[in-house]
This record gives C-alpha cells, structure tokens and sequence, in this order.
C-alpha cells in the first residue's frame, strides 16, 4: 500500500511539474541581427550568447542574410560556424531567420526582376524621326509650383495650406528659384502641429508619376516629420520616409507614386506633428514617366503596340530589348528609352502604347518581392539545402511579416486567387521545402500578415487585392509569433481559437520591461503558449539579463505544453 502512494505521489509531482503556475515558459529568446561580414559582429554574438546563459535565455533567433548563403563570400561560413560553435557550448538553440517576401534584398541580390510589380497600363508614345517620346496628359499638372502667385499669404491654386498667415507664409526674401517660396512655421498653432500644403490633382489610372520639389529647413523638431503623401481616399500611393535634416540649405527631393485606379490624387506637402523650427518649399514640378524601374520577368509582361491598329510589336525585332539599368526602386534616375530596330514595323508618326508592370520601394527603401514567380521558389531551396549543411536546425523562423506590395502583376492576376490565398499557398510551400529537406523540425511565423487585428486586412499599402482569411490556408502546424503588442489579447485569442501554438515577441525597445510583462501576462490565457523573446530592432542588448530574469525565473502562471530544448 505504501508503494502505490509513492508512485501515485510521483507521478503526481511529475504532471504538477508539466502544469505548475511556477513553470517559466519553455522557449525564451533573443532576437539578433548581424551580417556576419566583420569580426565584430561574432564578438557582439559572444556577448549576447554569455549573457543568454547566464540569465536563462535558451534560443537565439538570428537574421544573418539567410536567404542568400549561396552568395556569401567564404569568411561569412566560417564566422556562422563559430556562432553555431558558441551556442552549442552554452547550450543555446540557434534559429535561422529566413524566407521574407516583405523585406526582399536578399532575393533581390539574385534577380531585382522578381520584386513585385506595379501595373502601367496604356502609356502613350509618339515616334518622331526614329525618336520615340512619352506623351505626358496635359491635364495632370500642378498648378502655381513655384510660388509665384499669392493674395496676401495665401498661394493660388492649392485647395487648403495650414492657417495663412499664422503657420504658411509668402516669403519674398528666401527662396531657391523666382522670388517667392512658401514659409512654414508657429506649428503649435495648429492642435496637432501641423504645417501642410495641398493640391488635388488629376491623373490617368495605372500611370506612373514623379515629383521633384526644393525643400530648405532650420532647427526643424521633431527631427524626420517632413513628409510627402500622395493620397487617394483614405489610400496611401507614396508611402515613403523622407531623409530630411532639421537643418539644410535648399535640398532637391524626388519622389513618385503609381496612380493604382485612382484619377484623383491628393499631394501633401509639410510637417506633421511638428513642435519648432521652420521650413521653405519651393519649386514642386511633376512629371508622368514611362519605364522607370521597369520589371522584367516571366509574369511581368512588356507590351508595345500601335495605338489606332492594335498591332502588337516584338522586342528585339520592332524595338531593342528594355531593361532599366540602373533599376533601384526609386524615382531618382532617368527611365530606359525605347529604341527602333533597323527592321522595325514601327513608322514615322506612330502613337504607341506601352504596358508595363514596375518596382517601387516603401519606406526606407523596403522592397516586396513577388509570391508568385516560380524562380523564387528556387531560389529559397538552395538555401533551405545550405542551411542544413552548414547549421542543421532544429527549428526555423519564416521572415513573412509586412508585405506591403503584391497581386498587380501577370503572375498573380492569372492564378485567379485572392491575396490571402497568393500568401497562404507561399507559406505552405516554404514549409514543403523545409520539409524536403529537413522532415519534422518546427517552423515558427511572424504573425501579422495572418491577423485579421493587424495587417490581414484589404487595401494594405500597395497592395492589389484582400489578405482577409490569410489564415485559413497556412499549414496548421505552424508556431505563431505575435508581436503587435497594443493587440496582443485579440491577436493570441485569434490564433488561440484556432489552436495555434503562440510565441511573442516582447521587449521592442521598452527599457521599463512593461511590454514583456503585458505579453507574460496575455500568455497565462493561451492554451499552447510556445514562449517569448527579447525583440530588439536598434541592437539594444542592455536589459537582456533583466529580461531573462523576468522570464526564466517569475512564476509567470504558464502552463508548460512543450518540452525545453
């Protein structure tokens, strides 16, 4: 009788041991991102993995050019072997980072065509002498862009500029061109610090268009708030961050948008939130160009055909072949010319017209490249062969967070499939090739592109189409690693229902530590919570310790589902 409650008393302590509130959670990381091109960075890598294994953090999740190793240079594969030499002696998991259509730079140092495309459609040439010119749409102008005509402080031609003669004013004494600019500045007058000029212009739908302006500030605070934004409805076609510095002479900017379906476009020009300083604008021109960062791959198309017959023209007989040489996704260069064969059917007096599909950057120069082109695919399984050569994981982490562009082109349109379904069908083949080469290790995915709280939603930044129910097409093994923190509850109870184990993704820069707390305490309501990391996107590694401290060791009231590594 005593025997049977020992073993009962036992087995007890080891189930209470699987469910106790005091059982931290299992997987407790940190987020680091080094290129592995320098000494340094593994000498950086040492510091975080000692510190790691002093303070209970058992994984690092490293983004170190994944989805390129087959064009690394031989000095980046013996600086991974000494991290994965580091971690394996402190007892660390190393996680590869790796598979980002959002953030492409790494698949677009193989092929630049595959970023995804946004549509051009009836460009309008003209042939003259052998010459053939873009024929711009007269009616799509900005009106009174040098500044030259006002009534009082206020500029002719523009539907609205903050307060005239209170925040914007005539300034005849400062200026880069002509003899007058516009001044802005008092920009706590306004509630919310706004210091901003509009025009409502008319555009041609699926067109392409760039804006140059001069731009002079002084002690302009906060430092970044100037900002150009091209809005249709509520609709953002140059969401772009501006490299403006609180203090410069006169400075030449250039930007550009594709017009989508719109033909009313909204340009806004000035400071948002502004709290001191002023700035001068002058000199706004625009332009509609033709070709500029031109793609060319399978599922983006180039056609050139002759306006008033329909005749479809052929690259390399009628015309030389295309490409934008100098293709980088920004509006800062001149677009390719079309030049005429020898032979070429094209006459004298032709009016063409050219569609196209181009790349265009976001942001800070973010690129999205495109789900739907097979030799993506291909690409990702080299990688996918090398990684485990040469760090054979047990777990890998799927980089597929923030893709802002997508679903315009050939491609896409022709697989006749929503975006989440586009995106669903890419996760899913990104875990087969895994799974080919690597069978049975876990995948982890950042979870916003599948969130209807967060970024699964339509009309998502350049986007052609919904990724609305994004989730119901994923494979249903996957690990979920939430990270918008103002949505945490909703998000965890979305993938919770949906029995997803959930990760989080804490810290972001918030050195009270309030925000892995949140996340610690949103977890004890997850059925599977999977576990937490150290998420730092400025390399900030001083509150690690106290970080794994926080989750190593707090009786945090999680049940444990997974065994530690």
């Amino acid at each position: 009788m005593k025997k049977t409650i020992v073993l009962f008393l036992s087995g007890w302590i080891l189930v209470s041991s699987l469910f106790a509130d005091s059982t931290p959670l299992p997987h407790r990381w940190v987020y680091v991102s080094k290129s592995l091109h320098r000494d340094r960075d593994v000498d950086d890598i040492r510091a975080i993995v000692q510190t790691s294994a002093e303070h209970g953090i058992n994984g690092i999740l490293l983004s170190a050019g994944f989805d390129r190793l087959d064009l690394q240079p031989e000095h980046y594969f013996e600086r991974l072997e000494q991290v994965k030499s580091l971690c394996r002696q402190k007892g660390i998991e190393l996680i590869p980072l790796l598979f980002s259509v959002g953030y492409g730079g790494s698949v677009l140092g193989h092929d630049k065509n595959l970023a995804a495309g946004l549509l051009v459609q009836g460009a309008r040439y003209r042939v003259e002498e052998g010459k053939v010119t873009l024929i711009p749409n007269p009616q799509t102008r900005i009106e009174n862009g040098d500044f030259e005509r006002f009534n009082g402080n206020t500029m002719i031609g523009y539907n609205f500029h903050d307060q005239p003669g209170a925040i914007s004013f005539v300034d005849t004494d400062t200026r880069a061109q002509g003899f007058a600019s516009l001044r802005m500045e008092n920009f706590q007058a306004d509630p919310y610090g706004h210091g901003r000029i509009m025009q409502e212009i008319s555009v041609q739908p699926h067109r392409c268009y760039r804006i140059t302006f001069q731009v002079k500030t002084e002690n302009l605070q906060p430092v970044g708030r100037f900002r150009f934004q091209a809005l249709a409805g509520e609709r953002s076609l140059a969401p772009l961050n501006l490299s403006v510095p609180a203090t410069t002479d006169w400075q030449t900017v250039t930007v550009g948008f594709n017009s989508l379906e719109y033909k009313q476009v909204r340009l806004y020009f000035g400071v948002w939130g502004g709290e001191s300083g002023r700035f001068w604008l002058d000199d706004i021109q625009l332009e509609e160009v033709g070709l500029l960062n031109v793609l060319r791959r399978p599922g983006a198309p180039l056609t050139l055909r002759n306006e008033k017959t329909g005749e479809i023209y052929q690259e390399g007989i009628d015309y030389e072949n295309i490409r934008d040489v100098q293709l980088n996704f920004q509006f800062d260069h001149e677009p390719p010319v079309i030049h005429l064969t020898p032979d070429s059917h094209i006459a004298d007096g032709d009016v063409l017209q050219v569609d196209y599909y181009h790349g265009m950057a976001i942001h800070n120069g973010q690129v999205t490249v495109c789900m739907s082109e097979p030799k993506l695919y291909e690409i990702w399984d080299k990688q996918i062969a090398l990684i485990k050569q040469r760090l054979d994981p047990d777990t890998y982490f799927l980089s597929m967070d923030e893709i802002r562009c997508g679903g315009a082109c050939q491609a896409c349109q022709q697989r006749n499939l929503s975006m989440a379904e586009i995106l669903g069908d890419c996760i899913t083949r990104q875990c087969e090739i895994i799974e080919k080469y690597d069978p049975g290790s876990q995948v982890l995915i950042w979870s916003d592109m599948l969130d209807p709280n967060h970024n699964a939603h339509d009309d998502y930044y350049l986007v052609t189409g919904d990724f609305s129910g994004s989730w119901n097409y994923i494979p249903k093994d996957l690990i979920i690693a939430c990270w918008y923190y103002g949505k945490r509850k909703e998000s965890t109870a979305h993938f919770d229902q949906l029995g997803y184990p959930v990760f989080a993704a804490a810290y972001y820069e918030d050195d009270t530590l309030e925000n892995p707390k949140g996340w610690l305490d949103v977890l004890k309501s997850v059925k599977k919570p999977f576990g937490i990391m150290y998420t730092t996107w400025q390399n900030k590694y001083e509150k690690l310790a106290e970080f794994g401290d926080l989750v190593s060791q707090q009786e945090a009231g999680i049940k444990n589902y997974f065994r530690n590594p």
